[in-house]
């Protein structure tokens, strides 16, 4: 009996300390207000979000991962609970991010984003090299990709996709467009794998107010375009694509391995564009080989 009281005392006592090490919050930055949430210790790793989402792009990374490293993900200026910009207002993701990190009191970070959210991460490598510890694109994308010299036949099909996208969205409201975006088109539904992964788009997307679709976005990217600079990048860099990621994301890997000297390429099999989420586990492990690797 005194053995069982003190196992329970014991799981009680850690799931209680592992329960206070998560922190959420609001930071007031930037002229905005950013959510974020942050847990565990250890090496910091920073995490951005995708389009059509927010932080529950990482719920499989969050809780695993932050039992090794410190986690940090928060939901990009327009998306999730942060603050919608400001019609007037240029702004920059990168000089957010800068602002969070130093509001949190982080030096340096790992800095890994999916989809839109490496396209941020890649600007913020390239603008803030210095508080950067290793850059880790997945899904990969690099700002400027689809447009002069850097058009692709699957560039412009994802092109058609969204301007089919911002149609429904007057037309016939978020859930149409949600729907269409995930389910409409082969060329983006065969990029999800899972059911459960799907599901959870679906539902970040219906709860998604599609502002910077709704409103002239006066967001800006860095300057040159990212993708005429990838071989600036002197980062340890590991770029995570998938069997069936995105084509133009595919497209994007194989530049940056190209071009973004001493890096490393990884394809997850089985997964889609969202590797993260269709294949957490080995996911985890290839983010955590490579940053003990470091």
């Amino acid at each position: 009996m005194k053995n069982f009281i003190l196992i329970l005392f014991c799981f009680l006592f850690f799931s209680f300390s592992n329960a206070q090490e998560l922190k959420t919050g609001f930071a007031e930055v930037n002229g905005t207000k950013l959510y974020y949430e942050v847990a565990g210790k250890g090496e910091p790793i920073l995490f951005v979000h995708g389009n059509f989402g927010d932080t529950r792009h990482w719920d499989f990374q969050f809780e695993s991962l932050g039992k090794k490293y410190k986690v940090i993900r928060y939901d990009v200026r327009g998306y999730g609970k942060s603050a919608n910009p400001k019609p007037d207002e240029v702004y920059y993701d990168y000089e957010d991010i800068i602002a969070l990190l130093d509001y949190l009191k982080i030096d340096r970070v790992h800095i890994c984003g999916v989809s839109m959210g490496s396209g941020i991460v890649v600007d913020f490598a390239l603008v803030h090299p210095e508080r950067c510890l290793s850059l880790i694109p997945i899904g990969p994308w690099a700002n400027g990709f689809g447009s002069d010299a850097y058009t692709t036949a699957a560039g412009d099909s994802l092109n058609e996709i969204f301007y089919k996208v911002i149609q429904l969205l007057n037309d016939e409201g978020v859930k149409a467009a949600t729907d269409y975006w995930w389910t409409g088109t082969d060329f983006v539904k065969s990029s999800v794998r899972t059911q459960r992964t799907l599901d959870e788009l679906l539902k970040m997307g219906y709860e998604y107010d599609y502002w910077g679709f709704k409103n002239q976005n006066k967001r800006r990217n860095a300057n040159p375009v990212a993708i005429l600079r990838l071989n600036e990048i002197k980062l340890p860099t590991l770029i995570v694509t998938a069997e069936y990621d995105l084509k133009p994301c595919i497209e994007i890997a194989k530049m940056m391995e190209n071009q973004i000297s001493g890096s490393k390429k990884i394809s997850i099999k089985n997964a889609g564009h969202l590797m993260n989420m269709d294949k957490p586990k080995e996911f985890n492990a290839e983010l955590s080989n490579f940053i003990e690797s470091l």
